[in-house]
C-alpha cells in the first residue's frame, strides 16, 4: 500500500468545491470517522479508508438522478488528483448495484456497511427528544435495524456486510455510533 494519494485538506477542498450542502458533507465526514475507527479494528491504514468515507459521496449532486453513473464520476476526479487505485476502487464498489463493480476487498465491504450506517444511526438519534448522539446506544441502533418501517431509504442489507470483514452487527453499531460521537459537533448531533 502507498498510502491514499491525496491529503486530508485536499480532500476537505473537494468536499466543499462539489457538495456545497452540509447535510451531504456532514455524512461524508461520519463516514470518514467510522472508516477511520474500521481501518483501526482491522489494522489497515486509517488514512487509506477515512479519506475513502469522505470522497465516497463526491459525485453526489452530479450523479443523484443517474445512480449508474454515482461513484464513476469521482473515480474520475480522484484519478485526476493522484488519489490510490485502493480508494477508487472502494468507491466504484459502494454502489455496486448500479455500477456493477464488485466489492472485493475489506475496504469495499466495509465502505458500504459504513456509510449506510451512518444514516441509520443519525435517523436513530432523530427520534430522541435532545437529538444528541450521545442518548444513543448501540442496542437502539440493532432494534431500529429490525423495524423495516424505520428508515426506509437505509438498507438493512448494505449494513449486514459488515460481516463480510468479520464484525457481527452488535460490534458493528457500537463501533460506528463510537466513531460518529467522536465528531458529533461537526455533525449537529452534539
Amino acid at each position: 500500500m502507498v498510502g491514499p494519494g491525496i491529503t486530508r485538506d485536499r480532500a476537505m477542498e473537494l468536499l466543499n468545491m462539489y457538495l456545497p450542502q452540509e447535510n451531504l458533507r456532514r455524512h461524508c465526514i461520519a463516514s470518514e470517522a467510522v472508516m477511520r475507527r474500521l481501518a483501526n479494528r482491522m489494522n489497515a491504514d486509517p488514512d487509506t479508508w477515512g479519506l475513502a468515507g469522505l470522497l465516497h459521496d463526491l459525485d453526489y449532486n452530479e450523479t443523484k438522478d443517474d445512480m449508474a453513473r454515482h461513484g464513476l464520476i469521482t473515480a474520475s476526479i480522484l484519478e485526476e488528483e493522484g488519489v490510490s487505485g485502493e480508494i477508487i476502487e472502494a468507491i466504484k464498489a459502494h454502489n455496486s448495484e448500479y455500477t456493477g463493480f464488485l466489492r472485493r476487498h475489506p475496504i469495499d465491504f466495509a465502505l458500504t456497511a459504513g456509510e449506510t450506517m451512518t444514516g441509520l444511526i443519525v435517523a436513530v438519534t432523530l427520534v430522541y427528544p435532545d437529538k444528541k448522539i450521545t442518548s444513543v446506544r448501540p442496542r437502539s441502533i440493532v432494534k431500529r435495524i429490525k423495524e423495516k418501517g424505520f428508515a426506509r431509504g437505509v438498507s438493512r442489507e448494505k449494513i449486514l456486510l459488515c460481516t463480510k470483514i468479520g464484525m457481527e452487527i452488535d460490534e458493528f453499531a457500537s463501533l460506528c455510533l463510537e466513531a460518529m460521537t467522536s465528531v458529533s459537533s461537526t455533525l449537529g448531533l452534539a
